[in-house]
């Protein structure tokens, strides 16, 4: 029983990763403003070449490397989670383009907000540890601050880095910043089928 239990988190884990990098690539193909964090991906890509999903790679890592002093030590889900987005986001965005007609890029922006909220319920519901972007802001928070304050901090910063650097900044990051919380306090409790899981605090941060 418990071996089925864990092949089945494995293969949520693996789904939520792969549909959080399909997501991620409807908000760059729609053209209307990303998440924070794939603004600043988006900026560094702009601005040094290489493309938006290998730098998603790079800033998890070094992001990672941060989790050392916080002594937060990774899962299997956050090592994948590295590696996985990104890859699949070059994928994604390497063999799909970009809409030209609106009401085809407020369509790719709703759902991929949406399918980043299923997502994110997914890989963190699973158990495997959380996004590196994600143990950053509980490792910190876990230093005596507000995982409120620590989450917005980190976000401002990186989303205004992204666009002084050229990342896509408008409506749908307003749209992002609204929904994941309600989105993400929806489907983490949802998929982590009743456990009691350490990252479950960011869906009430």
């Amino acid at each position: 029983m418990y071996v089925r239990d864990v092949r089945l988190r494995l293969v949520q884990l693996y789904a939520g990763l792969l549909l959080y990098g399909v997501s991620s690539s409807l908000l760059v193909l729609a053209g209307l403003g990303l998440d924070p964090w794939d603004v600043f991906h988006q900026g560094l890509s702009r601005t040094f070449g290489l493309a938006i999903g290998t730098w998603a790679i790079i800033v998890g890592a070094v992001v990672l490397l941060l989790w050392i002093p916080l002594r937060q030590r990774p899962g299997i889900g956050t090592l994948s989670n590295v590696v996985l987005v990104g890859l699949t986001m070059n994928v994604v965005l390497g063999h799909v383009h970009a809409p030209n007609g609106l009401a085809v890029r407020i369509a790719l922006l709703v759902c991929g907000v949406f399918l980043n909220g299923v997502a994110t319920g997914m890989y963190i519901g699973a158990g495997f540890g959380p996004g590196p972007r994600d143990g950053l802001m509980t490792g910190l928070a876990a230093r005596g601050h507000s995982i409120r304050v620590v989450r917005t901090s980190i976000e401002v910063t990186v989303l205004a880095t992204g666009w002084l650097l050229g990342g896509t900044v408008g409506v749908g990051t307003v749209v992002y910043a609204l929904a994941i919380g309600p989105l993400a306090h929806v489907f983490v409790p949802l998929f982590a089928h009743g456990r009691s899981t350490p990252e479950n605090a960011l869906e009430a941060a």
